[in-house]
């Protein structure tokens, strides 16, 4: 099996292909600091999908000769984990020397570009010179969807594969496919949360955290709600603080301009010391959503882990890469900026996660294509359902909110 070098893993392993945060015992010393734990999503899911032996980081803030010879004789491979690497302030650190001294195949595994608010893309010099790298040292770069490999086109790289994200293929099922059950049976619904944003990736932040608000609130007046965080600090500390500190992530909220203007009020303030979930383990965000009926909300690998299980979802748009998932998997989507309200009725319509379903099937097949065609050992099938033509889109509601 092979031996594998991974660039910004996200994470700490155990049991081989399993990821938490790092010092996961010791929560404290970290309470105070953001980290997106989706990120140690796609870094567990890539695991999952991979046969190997060995597992080590490749470190880019420094070349050290030595340590380069050791892992050109010692490993097979890099991957660089799946994520939003692709964008006007992205910092390489000494990635671009690191890979010139290095032998060894970079596989991209599902990365993705980040479209400005406005204007279009402007990359460093050091960025195309990495993703150049990267595209010349195997036979495919895999991005997550249409306007990354437009992007990738664009500095001349034309080895683009759109595989998606592995987080939605981390159980491995060709064959899933979301079948929804009536409406009234739905009980358990989780929310998932992205109150941090900024103004490069939500074009209007009043609107967006607004319709968050709302959105949290209406289905927590129609269902039980878990609301799933993912690394900010007040949610961090309301979920699993002290009492002590319970009180100052509440208190951080109400000092927030933003969150007091447009987000926070008495019943959000309710929900948020009662119903608030986080978890440093990929593991719990899994079980988790394998006990709901429906997963909704702002975070893209949140709505996807509860896909990845069969759980329905629906995500809420309001940048280019949640534009780009939805695209890709054909999942029923939400404009956060548009001028109709949402309705969970309008999306609670088997021919539209109809297309998810079949958009799955073929993207698990490119994804297992990608792997074999760059040499790597992985626990992906081919689907005969890959190959098929896909079936014509099913009409769908306006997806434009107020």
């Amino acid at each position: 099996m092979a031996r594998i070098l991974v660039i910004s893993p996200s994470g700490e392993v155990y049991d081989h292909d399993n990821v938490r945060w790092y010092r996961h015992a010791d929560l404290q010393s970290h309470i105070n600091h953001y980290h997106n734990i989706g990120d140690a999503f796609v870094f567990d899911s890539s695991l999952k999908l991979l046969n190997f032996e060995t597992l080590e980081e490749l470190p880019i803030t420094s070349v050290d000769p030595a340590q380069i010879d050791r892992f050109n004789a010692e490993f097979d491979y890099v991957f660089l984990r799946g994520s939003n690497y692709v964008h006007a302030g992205m910092n390489w650190s000494r990635t671009a020397e690191v890979l010139r001294r290095l032998k060894l195949p970079v596989l991209a595994f599902g990365i993705g570009a980040q479209a400005p608010v406005s204007g279009k893309l402007e990359l460093s010099e050091d960025s195309k010179t990495v993703l150049k790298l990267i595209s010349d040292s195997t036979a495919s770069v895999g991005v997550r969807g249409t306007y990354s490999a437009e992007v990738m086109n664009e500095l001349g790289i034309k080895n683009a594969r759109i595989i998606g994200c592995p987080t939605a293929f981390r159980n491995n099922r060709p064959d899933l496919a979301i079948r929804l059950p009536a409406l009234d049976s739905v009980k358990q619904v989780g929310v998932t949360l992205r109150r941090e944003v900024s103004k490069h990736y939500a074009k209007d932040i009043k609107r967006y955290l607004t319709f968050h608000r709302d959105l949290v609130k209406a289905m927590a007046d129609r269902f039980e709600v878990t609301l799933m965080s993912q690394g900010e600090v007040e949610e961090k500390k309301l979920a699993l603080g002290t009492p002590e500190q319970k009180q100052e992530g509440i208190a951080a909220l109400r000092e927030n301009g933003w969150a007091m203007a447009w987000y926070l009020d008495e019943q959000m303030e309710a929900l948020y010391h009662d119903r608030m979930f986080y978890s440093d383990v990929v593991a719990g965000y899994e079980q988790l959503v394998r006990k709901l009926d429906l997963v909704l909300g702002y975070r893209l690998h949140g709505n996807l882990m509860a896909l990845a299980n069969g759980t329905p979802s629906i995500y809420f748009t309001y940048d280019s890469r949640t534009v780009e998932f939805a695209e890709t998997f054909q999942i029923p989507s939400v404009d956060v900026f548009g001028d109709k309200p949402f309705r969970l009725e309008e999306y609670w319509n088997q021919a539209l996660f109809d297309r998810f379903n079949a958009a799955y099937a073929r993207t698990y097949g490119a994804m297992s294509a990608f792997l074999s065609e760059n040499k790597v050992d992985h626990k992906m099938v081919r689907p005969a359902a890959a190959t098929a033509p896909s079936a014509p889109p099913a009409p769908e509601p306006e997806r434009k909110v107020a």
